[in-house]
């Protein structure tokens, strides 16, 4: 009865692992996406978005463009001195001196047939005519036209059409994958996915901790049934391996700086650009030992190596040789080996020791970004921005500190019920 129980629940901490380590995973390929597709070199370092807001300011001032009574009397006054001047330059030509035959006819003819006091009175007219076309919504839609056109002739210098198919790619692509059709719609889906995830994630991480819970509560209930500790010690074995898996594979600590908001003012209006990501890197412990041993330094593969050994090959090695010292023959449980592995090998496992370190990066990484994003933030009249730090442990932390401490749990029962001697 007591297996049967306990391989049930054995089976709910293997589905709930399974399930945190596949979400872990999940949420990871899903941030990444987000990182990808809102990264600052694709909005705020990038010409083609640039050109989308240049563009749009553009339009809207040209079309929407609108002048009060006073600006346009002024203007009228403007108008009316630049084409009185023209008439008068023209009359200082016609008057000027000529010796030809055809000159002098010319002039005949012109001081004949223009009256040039009747067309200066016509100035005022011709003025108000000219601020009525400038006006005109249709003339406005054609002078926007004209200032794009220059934005057309940057595009085809080849740099800004590359970036554009470039974003274009990602855009479509990660439009697919999550069934959107745009980026605003993508933004909201993946947050919206993200939040379901994230509570699901932490419900599986603490069903995993109330397995244990139960595990370490059983042996308290039968503490005085020495018939029954070697079953109950070999099945918490397995509880333990589940453990260590998941808080190996499933992602531990997640770096994640941005712009929440960048938000200044062009031509007269705002231009704003919000979740520019600067950074972003989720790891398990796999991951950096594979990051590292991957590396060309043989410093980095040092390291990659001492990780591997000591954090994760050590800790497989003592629950292996626990089990085997407690259930195994005399001669198998007093050999030296399995001895060193199942008693002396704590003080050289560094499972401990990197949940320190992970503890302590974290607390570094976050109060840096802490210290150097509040060192961007501004806010005035006609820039405000705003930066956000959004690094956090994971629930793979979580699990990997509670197969430490279990562990050590373990280490010391093995201790008690043990027949053999422990030096």
């Amino acid at each position: 009865m007591l297996i049967l129980g306990l391989g049930v629940l054995l089976a709910g901490e293997a589905y709930f692992g399974y399930r945190l380590y596949m979400l872990s995973h999940h949420q990871k390929e899903i941030k990444e996406d987000y990182s990808e597709t809102n990264n600052i070199m694709h909005g705020l370092f990038s010409a083609d978005q640039w050109q989308d807001e240049v563009t749009g300011i553009i339009k809207h001032q040209v079309r929407n463009f609108s002048m009060t009574k006073k600006q346009k009397r002024e203007l009228q006054l403007e108008v009316e001195e630049v084409i009185m001047a023209v008439i008068n330059k023209a009359e200082a030509l016609v008057d000027k001196p000529t010796k030809t035959f055809s000159g002098k006819l010319k002039k005949f003819a012109i001081k004949t047939f223009v009256n040039t006091d009747k067309i200066k009175a016509q100035v005022p007219g011709f003025a108000r005519t000219v601020i009525a076309k400038a006006d005109n919504p249709a003339n406005k839609k054609k002078a926007s036209s004209m200032a794009l056109g220059k934005f057309e002739e940057v595009k085809k210098t080849g740099y800004i059409d590359s970036t554009t198919k470039v974003n274009e790619a990602l855009n479509n692509r990660m439009y697919r994958k999550y069934h959107v059709s745009s980026r605003d719609a993508f933004n909201q889906k993946v947050v919206s996915s993200l939040a379901q995830i994230k509570t699901v994630t932490y419900n599986y991480c603490f069903g995993m901790l109330a397995c244990i819970a139960i595990v370490l509560s059983l042996w308290w209930i039968f503490r005085k049934r020495t018939d029954l500790h070697a079953t109950l010690f070999v099945m918490s074995l397995l509880f333990a391996f589940i453990l260590l898996a998941v808080g190996l594979t499933a992602s531990m600590i997640e770096v994640d700086a941005r712009i929440r908001s960048l938000d200044f003012v062009l031509l007269g209006e705002h231009v704003v650009f919000k979740n520019q990501v600067l950074f972003f890197q989720s790891k398990s412990i796999l991951d950096v030992v594979h990051i590292l041993m991957s590396q060309s330094g043989m410093d980095s593969v040092l390291v990659g190596a001492l990780i591997l050994m000591f954090s994760i090959l050590f800790p497989i090695m003592k629950l292996s040789s626990t089990g085997i010292h407690l259930l195994g023959k005399k001669s198998i449980a007093e050999n030296k080996f399995i001895k060193y592995f199942a008693f002396q090998s704590g003080k050289w496992s560094m499972a401990d020791v990197i949940v320190i370190a992970i503890m302590m990066t974290y607390i570094g990484l976050n109060g840096l970004l802490e210290t150097q994003l509040a060192g961007l933030n501004v806010k005035s009249d006609f820039l405000t921005i705003i930066t956000t730090n959004n690094t956090a442990l994971q629930p793979g932390f979580i699990i990997f500190i509670s197969f430490v401490l279990y562990g050590l749990i373990l280490s010391t029962i093995l201790k008690y019920i043990t027949p053999y001697d422990t030096h």
